[in-house]
């Protein structure tokens, strides 16, 4: 035992400090990257693939299940956010460094800015989606129900990676395939009212993309204030005691 413990220490004492700082802060932030990347860039291909087609069944598994995906393959490395919402409610409920806030948001934001622009095509699909860009909203009459929709959706999305993903009472192995499963619900349930975006990476990708700006910022506003939501929630009631800021 004694042998193995001395190697153990070894080995320790081979990781340089930059390697420690790779594997702590810049190894998450690639991650988030290249999943951010994956995931928006199937979610646009199957927008832009299923226009014209009506429901949808496409758009909600796809989104759903690449996510699960990106999730289960890179959740060990930095936690699987892929979402700007879900990092601001992650670290304000206690999941995440502060340091690394701003870092996700931006390697997000590029993640779909990358996924959405290897979709470009010449097909008509494409332009008649926007490139896959967020356009519920027609006019000012819409902004109030795309908005509430979205703010209902993330607080679901929100609720359950914080409450499986996060929260020690109730974290779950199963936490990808629920928070993919959450996305294709919703898709389903809200996705000819709002989109279904839940998420303003995946908003903004295809918005610089195709330069789709229309009341662009309903896809920030809306999920932001689901995540919001979510951690006054957690924060006061379902959260565990290291959660939780009352009633300890």
């Amino acid at each position: 035992m004694s042998e193995g413990w001395k190697r153990e220490q070894e080995k320790q004492q081979q990781k340089t400090r930059a390697g420690r700082v790779f594997e702590r802060y810049v190894q998450p932030c690639l991650a988030e990257l290249l999943g951010s990347t994956l995931f928006i860039f199937a979610g646009c291909v199957s927008v832009v693939s299923n226009a014209g087609v009506p429901g949808t069944m496409q758009p909600a598994l796809a989104h759903g299940l690449a996510l699960a995906i990106v999730i289960a393959v890179f959740g060990e490395i930095s936690g699987g956010h892929f979402n700007p919402a879900v990092s601001v409610c992650v670290y304000l409920t206690g999941g995440m460094e502060l340091i690394l806030l701003l870092p996700y948001v931006l390697a997000q934001m590029f993640g779909g800015m990358i996924g959405a622009g290897l979709v470009i095509s010449p097909s008509i699909e494409y332009n008649n989606v926007s490139g896959a860009a967020f356009s519920a909203v027609k006019s000012t009459e819409d902004i109030g129900a795309v908005t509430v929709s979205e703010v209902v959706m993330t607080l679901f999305l929100t609720m359950v990676v914080s409450m499986a993903a996060v929260n020690g009472k109730t974290r779950s192995q199963f936490a990808p395939f629920c928070i993919g499963l959450t996305v294709t619900a919703n898709i389903l349930a809200g996705g000819m009212i709002s989109g279904a975006c839940m998420n303003p990476a995946r908003a903004f990708g295809p918005a610089v993309v195709a330069s789709y700006w229309d009341y662009h910022w309903v896809y920030w506003v809306g999920p932001l204030a689901g995540a919001m939501l979510t951690v006054s929630i957690v924060r006061f009631l379902l959260g565990d005691e290291k959660t939780r800021i009352i009633m300890k």
